[in-house]
């Protein structure tokens, strides 16, 4: 069923856990996610970013995403938009149907950021639906979502910028970074500045953006059968479990999809070069994302069984 992330965001800060957002681009994808959150019983969070829209066409994965919400009928599914940076994006998505979207004005000054996040919230308000905003800014590239240096989230604008735009959740900067390479060194994460942030924003759903794993055997099998990802490096598994005992209700993840799914396909091809029917290596991979998926529901989320 398709469902705001208000009641399942409510559930999980109450919990302690958090909610896994996946982002999609095709059918396989879409189909590993949902199979392992319905196995599972976790709700779960299909997004697209601006990318995804151009690659695949809006229509095709408005009725892809409906496609998986009419198979689970009983399976809490949000359609959001991820990192929309435009009014008429936002208003694109929520008139086709999206039950949540990002607004991500971070790269503006505070003020407009407030004034932009704003018009947003007040538009989807009225149509009954979410929005998610972010304040501060993660380095790195992801699709289309690129930034030299990261700024931290200011846990006292925090406060401001929540009260003045009426946002439902709300993206922090705390060390997280987009890609596959999100540090040249031992990771790190800002708790103290998220623990204050929480503190400050008392039962208001975080975000965590940039939040992959990377996970090292992924990697690893990439590279033996082709690749060229050198010192890849994501978030500890630890960590994130951490931040979804500090506020963050929703945790973002793409780049591990990307390497579940490539990592696949390279060793198929490796293994069986006279392969050349796409549901041949296109099914593997699918499978591959669903036991990601999986993984990361049962050892990182913690949402495995929250409906």
């Amino acid at each position: 069923m398709l469902v705001t992330s208000t009641e399942i965001f409510a559930k999980a800060y109450a919990g302690k856990y958090a909610v896994g957002a996946f982002n999609v681009n095709n059918l396989e994808t879409i189909q590993g996610i949902l199979e392992a959150s319905d196995a599972l019983k976790s709700p779960v969070i299909l997004q697209v970013s601006r990318n995804a829209r151009k690659y695949a066409d809006p229509l095709y994965l408005k009725y892809l995403i409906d496609a998986g919400v009419a198979k689970y009928p009983n399976l809490p599914i949000v359609s959001h938009l991820d990192h929309g940076d435009d009014f008429q994006t936002c208003r694109d998505c929520i008139e086709s149907g999206f039950t949540s979207v990002m607004i991500d004005a971070s790269s503006f000054p505070f003020a407009k950021n407030i004034e932009l996040t704003k018009a947003v919230v007040d538009f989807a308000h009225k149509k009954g639906v979410v929005v998610e905003a972010e304040l501060g800014q993660l380095a790195g590239m992801e699709d289309d979502v690129q930034a030299e240096n990261s700024h931290f989230t200011d846990p006292g604008q925090a406060v401001e910028f929540v009260e003045r735009t009426g946002v439902d959740s709300l993206a922090v900067s705390v060390g997280t970074s987009h890609g596959a390479y999100k540090f040249s060194g031992e990771p790190r994460l800002d708790f103290a500045r998220l623990e204050e942030i929480s503190r400050k924003l008392k039962g208001f759903p975080l975000v965590l953006h940039g939040a992959s794993t990377v996970i090292p055997e992924l990697v690893a099998k990439c590279n033996r059968y082709g690749g060229d990802l050198q010192n890849a490096q994501g978030v500890p598994e630890e960590m994130l479990r951490r931040a979804s005992q500090t506020g963050v209700c929703k945790i973002n993840i793409d780049t591990d999809i990307r390497l579940a799914f490539t990592a696949t396909i390279r060793e198929h091809f490796a293994n069986h070069p006279r392969d050349f029917d796409p549901r041949q290596y296109l099914a593997p991979a699918r499978t591959a994302i669903a036991e990601m998926v999986s993984q990361k529901i049962r050892n990182v989320l913690g949402s495995e069984g929250r409906i």
